[in-house]
């Protein structure tokens, strides 16, 4: 116990311990400032992209608005609701779709569907990206 206290407790290795925990005090509390100002920054981010959206919601209302209270929107309505043409119109009626163009777009959608590749594994999708190999698909 002499032996430790003499030789490990001197004043200059006490002031260097105090030194050390100042130092990683200071350390902590410095990191833990910057973690809180790293929230607030993400925080303020996130109001600032909040407030974008809102004036960009605000102005496709307004151009909206606008164009609802436009002549050319209120023409367009009253020519549907009404089905008034203008004069030198002409309206073109269709007869629905026969029986074989249903089938011939049913067969082309279920051919392009069927056209899917299958997944590639990590290797291959690096090997194609890198040599060009989906310039060919």
């Amino acid at each position: 116990m002499y032996h430790i206290r003499h030789r490990y407790f001197t004043m200059n290795n006490v002031v260097v311990g105090v030194a050390l925990l100042i130092g990683a005090s200071w350390a902590w509390g410095s990191i833990g400032v910057m973690q809180r100002n790293y929230d607030l920054q993400k925080e303020i981010d996130a109001k600032n992209r909040q407030l974008k959206l809102a004036e960009l919601e605000t102005q496709t209302l307004e151009y909206q608005q606008k164009y609802h209270r436009s002549g050319e929107y209120q023409e367009l309505a009253v020519r549907e609701r009404l089905t008034l043409v203008d004069p030198g119109e002409k309206v073109l009626i269709l007869p629905p779709n026969s029986q074989a163009a249903k089938d011939t777009a049913n067969a082309s959608l279920s051919k392009r569907q069927t056209v899917t590749t299958q997944p590639l594994d990590g290797l291959q999708q690096w090997v194609n990206f890198l040599f060009g190999g989906n310039r060919r698909q």
